[in-house]
């Protein structure tokens, strides 16, 4: 995935941040999109979340962790993480249309605290439910945690569509050998 940015980052590491957040928001993207909203709803069985519920807490994170992210900490006392895991009454293009406004507003929170931060900030200490974690752990927590989460987004999503169905982001299942052949094959000319 080639990645443009209209303001030039600051640092190697706050540029490759921003490159593994940009790909996991379009890994749960290109699945949600391959899904009607009965599929965005559904639970495939008891004690599993659906792509509706986990878009709502990454939301929840997203809007807590990175609001403020250096001068407050990052669990704020107006988040209500056990709401977001609470199953929505409706299940109606309205109310996805509601998860999915609240997901794009967190990863644009996500994305405008990047574009401020600076080589400086690296280092400085945040808090997260008042434990200290320097920039650098906090942000890897955060891919962490993301990269779980898109997981169970796109395994429940290609359960839901069915892999005969399913539009791969990346290279679909026995298609490796001829990507590697034409790739190599340009790379040396």
């Amino acid at each position: 995935m080639n990645v443009q940015y209209t303001n030039p980052l600051p640092s190697d590491t706050i540029v490759l941040w921003h490159q593994v957040f940009t790909r996991q928001r379009a890994f749960a993207l290109h699945a949600f999109d391959q899904l009607d909203d009965a599929q965005f709803f559904a639970i495939l069985a008891p004690g599993l979340n659906s792509c509706a519920i986990i878009a709502n807490h990454l939301a929840g994170n997203m809007l807590s962790r990175w609001t403020d992210f250096l001068t407050t900490d990052g669990e704020k006392a107006s988040r209500d993480r056990d709401q977001e895991f609470d199953y929505p009454t409706q299940h109606t293009a309205d109310e996805r249309a509601k998860i999915m406004a609240r997901f794009d507003q967190g990863w644009q929170v996500l994305f405008e605290t990047f574009d401020s931060l600076t080589n400086d900030d690296l280092n400085k200490i945040i808090t997260i439910r008042s434990v200290e974690h320097t920039v650098n752990a906090a942000v890897v927590r955060q891919i962490d945690h993301y990269s779980f989460h898109v997981g169970q987004i796109n395994i429940t999503a290609r359960q839901l569509v069915g892999t005969e169905n399913w539009k791969w982001f990346a290279l679909a299942p026995g298609a490796t050998k001829a990507f590697n052949k034409k790739l190599m094959g340009e790379l040396s000319e």
